[in-house]
């Protein structure tokens, strides 16, 4: 594994135990500048591991509890009137850091939701006709629960197709469990830095240098064009899926020490970066039940380039 990497994941791994997996495909996505969902039960460590990635890089963190009196104004900022100097002046949000931590999302409505549109996609923030960059490098980060639908709102697929990849983490495992009960780990840790702002730069600029052969490109666009074409989706992963996996494939490449992607790149991350922007068709419903399981369908179905 990359050595900074390496670092970043052995600190993270001192709030989260054992999700070594789920933590490498966090770093993918951040190697690549994208945002993640994270969906998984209550109780599992999903604002831990946001809080325990943005301790671990000297970057800015902002918080957001999504709740339904949220206003857009509260994630982008406003302008007001100085009265000192009777002059207008922008107020930043909380969407203006590095890294943004949207805690339930989907209990926020529509309207709230939807501030975030911009700022996923532009990494901008549009006020009164005036337009503020965000701090480089962004990333958002949301957690919500599927399990519990009461007072919650539906993420659009507008905005579920802006996050690079949804995860979950799942339960841990017995011997994990009996770990955590001999630790600390019900309490808050604080995590010192081990990468600056400029790493993250200095590593997505080598992820973009990362190398895939025309077979490995064929391969994702197969992956994504079956997407669109089987009977049990009425509606496919987008071209932006497609650009999504073939960045994330590259990250997950050099993660893994090499500077070539290989089709495992694209394999091991495929069901994170396109399952949440299908939507499956009555068959599809009845066949499989979840986007995840037809996802493993489909990749278990393309060919694999073998050269």
């Amino acid at each position: 594994m990359n050595e900074k990497i390496s670092l970043l994941v052995e600190n993270i791994e001192r709030s989260i135990i054992g999700k070594r997996q789920v933590i490498l495909k966090l770093m993918a996505a951040l190697l690549s500048g994208g945002h993640v969902l994270i969906e998984d039960v209550p109780g599992v460590g999903k604002t831990r591991l946001v809080t325990a990635l943005s301790q671990s890089v000297s970057g800015t963190c902002s918080r957001i509890q999504f709740t339904p009196d949220l206003m857009p104004s509260d994630i982008t900022g406003f302008t007001m009137i100085n009265p000192r100097t009777g002059e207008t002046e922008f107020r930043a949000g909380a969407a203006m850091c590095n890294f943004l931590l949207a805690d339930e999302i989907n209990r926020a409505s529509p309207k709230a939701q939807s501030a975030l549109l911009e700022i996923m996609e532009e990494l901008q923030i549009s006020v009164d006709g005036t337009t503020h960059r965000l701090p480089v490098p962004f990333m958002a980060l949301a957690t919500q629960n599927p399990v519990e639908t009461y007072g919650t709102y539906h993420l659009p697929e507008a905005q579920m197709d802006r996050f690079m990849m949804k995860i979950s983490i799942g339960y841990p495992d017995r011997s994990e469990e009996i770990q955590l009960l001999g630790g600390n780990f019900g309490k808050a840790v604080e995590l010192a830095p081990v990468m600056t702002l400029d790493d993250i730069l200095e590593l997505r600029r080598q992820a973009e240098s990362v190398r895939v052969a025309e077979s490995v490109k064929s391969y994702i666009v197969g992956i994504v064009t079956a997407t669109r074409e089987s009977e049990y989706t009425l509606l496919g992963a987008s071209p932006r899926g497609s650009i999504a996996l073939y960045s994330a494939a590259r990250s997950y490449a050099l993660i893994n020490g090499r500077d070539f992607a290989v089709p495992e790149d694209v394999k091991n991350i495929a069901t994170e970066v396109l399952a949440h922007r299908l939507m499956l068709s009555p068959k599809g419903k009845s066949t499989f039940g979840t986007c995840e399981a037809a996802m493993a369908d489909i990749l278990a179905k393309t060919p694999v380039p073998t050269e």
